[in-house]
């Protein structure tokens, strides 16, 4: 374990890589429950689409650590789900055969695009300074999530968004937030992890002792005789290959490959720059390995009933942990497969109890910052644009779109054509296109 994962060279150690995977599941662990809650309602069982997440999740987890020997997790989408869902199922009136059918074409897509390389050519076309604010504007955007799913930032009609005034939630997520920070501050191994435990324990009393039963962040008593269930495989192979390969459903791969492509670039982008898992020409580490995960990710999802997945922003909790291997990412892909049979055992950690290590998450995302030239104009106003509009847009890709645009748009304007390069152009290309069939 130690030479194929190479701890002591990456200055950790087998207790810190199993910490920082226990707390990047925790962190990415939402998803087993809120994603089949998102296509459910494209009219897929809830209990199928709940094993799928699992398998997904595990599956394509494992290969990052073991394969890529990145500490990334890989799961089901946010934002895909919805996209699966919302857009292509209920709004384009495909079936979620059709839907499921498009989720693995566009992985057939990534799969070719990355074991020729293609993708990593597109990585090692993003400029520097993009790559800098790619990397700060997910940690703005992991904080903004953070906020949120403590309610500290809630939506205010007349401010766009406001404060929320203090409640027993509110004050139960400072007091994780105010701990989880301390022992990160005194460099306790295993902070973030006790911060979410700690967290978890604090929010108990809620709506027991105190806040009443309108209270939100309420934990949930266990009700022991339903916490075990069977899987569910229902949904196994039930994908449409032939009615799901026409040019009526083009929009929908494209929008799958689009989306997937720049989501999980920007994640190993940004992860890497801000935790310098780099390797000795700058580039993040076992990129093509990792890439090829992510596309195995999306087709393994659209085999087994899940839209894409692809690479978690909120590895970046493992990362902040300490873990620093893909045995990070195994360790997390492990403690996945228990909840095959016992998903009810997450209602236990509310979304309270990981909101601090997202918003801390944010503080070592943001570092990057400092390494964009602020005086040079032309890059450091696409940068900026890049790194506000992620959070801003709550989406990945629009910031990193509107980054590409402006950049070109500013280097032509700026007569250096020269440094815009052939990859960056067909980025570009297919940048317009995605805004066009938006």
């Amino acid at each position: 374990m130690e030479s194929y994962f190479e701890l002591r060279k990456n200055g950790t150690t087998f207790y810190t890589e199993v910490l920082a995977g226990v707390s990047s599941f925790l962190a990415t662990s939402y998803i087993i429950v809120v994603n089949p809650s998102v296509l459910s309602q494209a009219g897929m069982p809830f209990s199928g689409v709940l094993t799928a997440t699992v398998l997904v999740s595990f599956f394509s987890s494992l290969m990052m650590g073991l394969y890529a020997r990145n500490p990334i997790m890989v799961a089901p989408g946010m934002g895909l789900n919805a996209f699966f869902t919302f857009s292509a199922v209920i709004g384009m009136g495909i079936t979620w055969q059709v839907a499921l059918g498009a989720v693995f074409w566009s992985g057939i897509i990534f799969l070719l695009l990355s074991l020729f390389n293609i993708r990593a050519l597109i990585v090692q076309a993003i400029p520097r300074p993009l790559r800098y604010a790619i990397a700060t504007g997910i940690g703005l955007f992991i904080t903004l999530i953070g906020f949120a799913n403590a309610g500290f930032i809630v939506a205010n009609p007349a401010t766009i968004v406001g404060l929320s005034p203090l409640n027993p939630t509110l004050l139960t997520f400072l007091a994780g937030l105010l701990l989880t920070a301390v022992l990160l501050a005194r460099g306790v191994k295993g902070a973030i992890l006790f911060g979410i435990l700690f967290t978890t324990l604090a929010a108990y009393p809620i709506g027991r002792w105190w806040g009443g039963e309108t209270a939100t962040g309420i934990v949930p008593l266990i009700n022991w005789q339903g916490v075990f269930a069977a899987p569910d495989f229902s949904l196994l192979l039930q994908l449409d290959l032939v009615n799901s390969f026409q040019l009526s459903v083009f929009p929908v791969i494209f929008a799958f490959v689009f989306t997937d492509m720049f989501d999980s670039l920007s994640t190993f982008i940004g992860l890497a720059e801000a935790a310098n898992l780099l390797d000795e020409k700058g580039e993040p580490k076992h990129v093509r390995n990792s890439l090829t995960t992510d596309a195995f990710a999306t087709t393994l999802a659209g085999l087994i009933g899940s839209s894409p997945g692809t690479a978690y922003i909120e590895s970046a909790v493992g990362i902040e942990a300490g873990g620093r291997t893909g045995l990070t990412a195994v360790v997390g892909a492990v403690l996945f497969l228990p909840f095959l049979f016992l998903a009810p055992l997450l209602s236990v950690v509310p979304a309270i109890a990981t909101a601090p290590a997202l918003v801390l998450v944010g503080a070592f995302m943001v570092r990057p910052v400092v390494k964009i030239n602020w005086l040079q104009l032309d890059e450091a106003i696409p940068a900026f644009l890049a790194m506000v509009l992620i959070p801003f847009t709550y989406s990945i890709t629009q910031g990193i779109i509107w980054g590409f645009l402006s950049w070109t748009a500013l280097k032509l304007a700026m007569g250096k054509h020269h440094e815009i390069s052939l990859a960056l152009w067909v980025i570009n290309a297919f940048a317009i296109l995605s805004l066009v069939l938006a």
